[in-house]
This record gives structure tokens, C-alpha cells and sequence, in this order.
């Protein structure tokens, strides 16, 4: 072998070891940018309130334009079996921020009022509970919640903010920190009046039996009543009036008003380009922090009612106010004036880092008919019931996911999957640990997202109604069935309905409901609609699918702790020292600051 063969020898091992150390290299190159793209994305959370799951395009509707919120279904994979962990919002927005059952934090009613309605309430999102604002914020996430609240505000004086989204992990919050009523808009009703003029008048009956007995006694000389205690009994009821009175007359002020961090900017609140409003702080969120990862909640008023929609959308739709509104939602989602939302990602070349989220609270309020009869609730396609129930209506919701280059577009995901599932999920991608101190609910969706699983985490969840145990679902490992079992179930109002229109809302004790022993089973695999209970003629695993959820429902019980409830009478009602007013009451609890940001004319193409 000459000297010329071993330097050719020489060069093609140089070659082959030079070709090795490039595919190795490479390989850790493209293994750095794959563990890039999965870690410290951005996340923007977008979420609708009492949207029905049949409002989309992309769940079916074929009537309401909404191609914002379809691009994000086509873009990204669409969960078709996403539940809400409550039907009702306080209790849903609590579960979906801390991925555990409002029933473990306290945010679940035991009274018949299952949400906050009052600004001056107590009652609240405990300071203990871990959110995923908190744990983002600690990651170096910039942190904004802009829109609804709905979990508190203040617990001792007006000015501790210990329920306050910025006592949660926001960094920024502007929005409502209680909810849209029909209360707020003037013209629009009230959800309190009917409620309110039942109870005075039996308040006034018991006050006027009282003091005429008390007057008939003294008169014929039974017992003497003082004067003096007469007097007093009838100042205080005089003063108790006026203040209720008072309190309602004025509800617009004292409760639907406009917060940038702890101060109020607008009260009362203005609907006038309010949508605008809410976009343009979030794109001007995204824009001040496009360089560091950031999380963005942006939760919308719409749908629930008042209804409102700015005059390019008003009477656009083919569905009312209800179809503008969900149309300027959908606006919302793509653009604002002379760009969107999801174009501002990728002007900034932030898509391929940014995780999109889209859902709702809960179902559509299907009992919203206005005073002169016009539908204001929204539609849940083929689901039985609405928001306040637990049958699929009230807890099946939208769920779209689009993260370009990680997320497979066009994806559709049959599994149950739940809002809890939001909170492991972004902890997980921004490199947090989950605390170990508590259960979380909640699992991790990445695997299920991306395709290296094909079966969701939850073989049960347990569906409250408020904080009494309605209903249970289970997807065996082994079984493509869904099984569901109700232990109550509302009573509809008229009977031959699909609501609770005469009370507005379904409730959970008591004569409003019926209980089932045993309890009502179906398989919503096969009937999604839930229109006929099976029976151990119709199904002859009967008593033993029964069996296994008993069984799971006492395990999950046993993981119950007691904790204080945050919606008991004392934590919802009005309480004057708690009230926040930007002026004073003699000024109305009158001022808007927020008018440097009124907006343009939007147009809607």
C-alpha cells in the first residue's frame, strides 16, 4: 500500500468523521429549537361568556358569520367534547384559573345565588389558592386579565383588593371586576326587579302585620308597648327601606364601573365601543411585551346580557342584537381597526411562539328573552339545556388550541377534556412546577394536543351544580362509551321546555329539582342529546356502570377538605363599607377617565 492510497484513506476518514460531527451538531441544533418551540411560549387566552357551542361556524352554525374564531379551529385542533367545570361563571372562571373544582376553593354556593353580583361583596378567590397568573408571573411572564372578572374584589375594607386580579399573579387588569347585568344598561330591565318586589312586599306585610298587633295590644291594654320602642322598630324598617331603595335605584353606579388596576376609570360603565376597548388594550399589552413571553387573558363581556354591540355591527346579523354581538366578538378576535389580534403575533413573529386559546365560561343562557320578546340567549346545538344545568347544554363548550408548528392544524379531538386542563398546560410549557400541596384537577394537554396520546386523562368528571354533586362522566380506558349519570336534574318551567324560564335560571335544592334514585344513565356516545335514559332492560351493564361511579364519586369525596365558603349570604350580600365610588355618593359615584381612549370609527369588513 503506497504512501498516496494511505492519504487517500487519510482524507476519506477525515470526510466521514467531519460528515458525522455536522449530522451531530445539526441534530442537537433542530433538538434545541423543537424543546424552544415547546417551552416559555406566549399564551393568549381568550374567553367568551355564556357563548353556546352551536354559535360557531366551526361547531356547525351555518347563520352567524364568525370566521375569526373558525381560522383559529383550521389553524389548530377543536376539542368537540370540552366542558366547563361549572354552568354557572364564578364558580367556572375560578376552576379554569386555579385547575381545581370550585368545590375545593370555596367558590361553589350552598345557597341558591351561585355567582358574585355585587361590587361590595366580601366573598371571593381565596388568597391561598395558587392561579396560573401566579405561577406564570414568577416564570417572568408579563401577566394581563382584561375584561370580566366575576371572583371578587375587596374583604375588609374597599381598598385591601385581596380578591382583586391583581392579589391573583396579573401584573395589568382593566376591565369589570363583578359582571355584565342587564342592571348596567339602562333600558335593558333588571335581572333583580321581579326577584326584589316579591320580597318587599312580603317585608311590608310582616312590618305592617307586626305594628298593627303590637298598636292592637297596647290599645286594649294586654302589655304595654313604649312608645319609644315603637318609634325605633319604625325608623329602622324606614331606614332599611331607604336604603334598599337607595341601593337599587342606584345599582348602575355602585356595581357596573370600569377598573384600570385599583382605580376606577369609568363609572358607570359605558358600553360605547367597550369591545374596542377591550381589544385595544390587548393588542397594546402584546405590543409593550412582545420580547419577553407574556400571558394574556382577555375575557370578553359578550355574549351575556345586557347585550350591546357598537353601529357597524347593530343590526348586521341575522340573529338580533345576540348575532351582532357575537359578530363583534368575532371581530374582536381578528382585528382591531387596521390590524388583529392574531396578525399582531405575527408582526411581531410571535404565531410559531404563542399559544391561542378560545372557549366560554359556560353554555348560552338559553331562559334570555327580552322585555319586548327578543331572544338575547344563544344557541347550544343538539345539546339538551343551558347555562345553570349540567346537562350538555350548560357544560359543553367551545375549545379551540392553535400553536403553529407544534399544534397539527385541522385537528379534531372526541375525548372529554375540561377548562381545568388550561391551567397544567401553560404551568407545564412555562417551565413551573405544579404545586404538590393540593389536587389539581386539571391535566396536562400537550400530549393529547400533539398527537403522542390519543386518549384524554379523565376517565371521570364530576359535574356541580353549585355545590351539590349532579352528575358524573366516565370514559372507561377500554371503551369508546361516555357514560353519564344524573343524581337530580332541574325542573324545566313550562314542563315541555328545555329551561328554567320562569325563574330565569335552573337551581340546585329543594322543589326546583327532581332527585333519581337510581339515577338517570346515559351513553353519550350514543345519545349526545341525552333524550332517553337507559335502563337494565336497555343496557345490561346497568347496575354495574352504577357500581363503578358510586365508587369513584367516594373517592372523589374522601379528597374533599373543608374550606370557607366564599358564596355563603354573608360573603355575597352588599356591604356599604366595601363600596368603591370614584367621587362621592352625593356626585353619584360619577367620573369617566377613559375617554382618551375612545376609538375611531371600526368598520366591520
Amino acid at each position: 500500500m503506497t504512501w498516496v492510497t494511505h492519504l487517500q484513506m487519510l482524507l476519506l476518514a477525515t470526510k466521514k468523521m467531519g460528515l458525522l460531527l455536522f449530522l451531530t451538531v445539526l441534530q442537537c441544533a433542530i433538538s434545541s429549537v423543537n424543546t424552544y418551540s415547546v417551552s416559555n411560549p406566549n399564551v393568549v387566552l381568550l374567553i367568551a361568556d355564556d357563548l353556546g357551542i352551536g354559535d360557531l361556524g366551526c361547531y356547525g352554525n351555518r347563520t352567524l358569520r364568525t370566521p375569526h374564531i373558525d381560522r383559529l379551529a383550521k389553524e389548530g385542533v377543536t376539542l368537540t367534547q370540552h366542558i366547563a367545570a361549572s354552568p354557572l361563571c364564578t364558580p367556572s372562571r375560578a376552576a379554569f384559573l386555579t385547575g381545581r373544582y370550585p368545590i375545593r376553593s370555596g367558590m361553589a354556593a350552598f345557597s341558591r345565588v351561585g355567582v358574585f353580583l355585587f361590587s361590595a361583596s366580601s366573598g371571593g378567590l381565596p388568597s391561598e389558592e395558587i392561579t396560573f397568573s401566579k405561577l406564570l408571573k414568577q416564570r417572568g411572564y408579563a401577566t394581563a386579565l382584561i375584561g370580566k372578572w366575576h371572583l371578587g374584589m375587596n374583604c375588609e375594607s374597599n381598598n385591601d383588593f385581596c380578591h382583586h386580579p391583581l392579589s391573583h399573579g396579573f401584573d395589568y387588569f382593566y376591565g369589570l371586576t363583578v359582571t355584565n347585568l342587564r342592571d348596567c344598561k339602562p333600558g335593558q330591565g333588571s335581572v333583580f326587579l321581579k326577584g326584589v318586589q316579591m320580597y318587599l312586599v312580603i317585608l311590608i306585610q310582616i312590618l305592617g302585620v307586626t305594628a298593627v298587633s303590637l298598636a292592637v295590644v297596647h290599645y286594649v291594654s294586654f302589655f304595654k308597648v313604649p312608645f319609644e320602642a315603637l318609634g325605633f322598630c319604625l325608623l329602622i324598617t324606614c331606614i332599611s327601606l331607604a336604603v334598599l331603595i337607595f341601593f337599587f335605584y342606584h345599582f348602575r353606579h355602585l356595581n357596573c364601573f370600569l377598573m384600570r388596576d385599583h382605580q376606577i376609570i369609568q363609572q358607570p360603565l359605558s358600553y360605547e365601543n367597550l369591545t374596542q376597548r377591550l381589544t385595544t388594550e390587548a393588542v397594546r399589552f402584546i405590543e409593550r411585551n412582545h420580547n419577553a413571553p407574556f400571558l394574556l387573558v382577555l375575557s370578553y363581556l359578550h355574549v351575556h346580557t345586557a347585550l350591546y354591540a357598537s353601529k357597524m355591527f347593530r343590526g348586521k346579523s341575522r340573529h338580533g342584537l345576540y348575532g351582532d354581538a357575537v359578530e363583534e366578538m368575532d371581530w374582536s378576535v381578528g382585528m382591531l381597526i387596521l390590524g388583529q389580534i392574531l396578525d399582531v403575533l405575527e408582526n411581531y413573529n410571535l404565531s410559531n411562539r404563542s399559544l391561542v386559546y378560545f372557549s366560554s365560561d359556560q353554555g348560552a343562557h338559553i331562559e334570555e328573552i327580552s322585555s319586548s320578546g327578543e331572544v338575547h340567549g344563544g344557541c347550544n346545538g343538539i345539546y339538551k339545556g343551558g347555562k345553570s344545568t349540567n346537562w350538555e347544554g350548560g357544560i359543553r363548550v367551545p375549545g379551540l388550541l392553535r400553536w403553529p408548528g407544534v399544534i397539527h392544524a385541522g385537528t379534531y379531538i372526541d375525548d372529554p377534556t375540561s377548562n381545568m386542563d388550561i391551567f397544567p398546560t401553560i404551568v407545564k410549557l412555562a417551565g413551573a412546577q405544579l404545586p404538590y400541596d393540593r389536587i389539581i384537577d386539571g391535566h396536562d394537554l400537550m400530549p393529547l394536543l400533539q398527537g403522542k396520546v390519543i386518549r384524554s386523562k379523565h376517565e371521570f368528571l364530576f359535574h356541580y351544580c353549585n355545590a351539590y354533586l349532579n352528575a358524573v362522566r366516565w370514559h372507561p380506558r377500554n371503551s369508546e362509551s361516555v357514560w353519564k349519570v344524573f343524581f337530580f336534574t332541574p325542573n324545566f318551567t313550562p314542563e315541555d321546555s328545555s329551561g328554567c324560564y320562569d325563574s330565569h335560571v335552573c337551581f340546585c335544592y329543594g322543589g326546583f329539582i327532581t332527585q333519581h334514585d337510581p339515577p338517570l344513565l346515559f351513553d353519550l356516545s350514543r345519545d349526545p342529546e341525552e333524550k332517553v335514559p337507559l335502563t337494565p332492560e336497555t343496557e345490561n351493564r346497568f347496575y354495574e356502570i352504577l357500581s363503578v361511579i358510586q365508587l369513584a364519586v367516594e373517592n372523589h369525596t374522601r379528597s374533599l377538605q373543608a374550606v370557607s365558603d366564599q358564596l355563603s349570604w354573608n360573603n355575597l350580600v352588599w356591604k356599604p363599607w366595601l363600596q368603591l365610588c370614584c367621587s362621592s355618593f352625593f356626585q353619584f359615584c360619577y367620573c369617566d377617565y377613559d375617554s382618551e381612549n375612545s376609538l375611531p370609527e371600526v368598520h366591520s369588513g
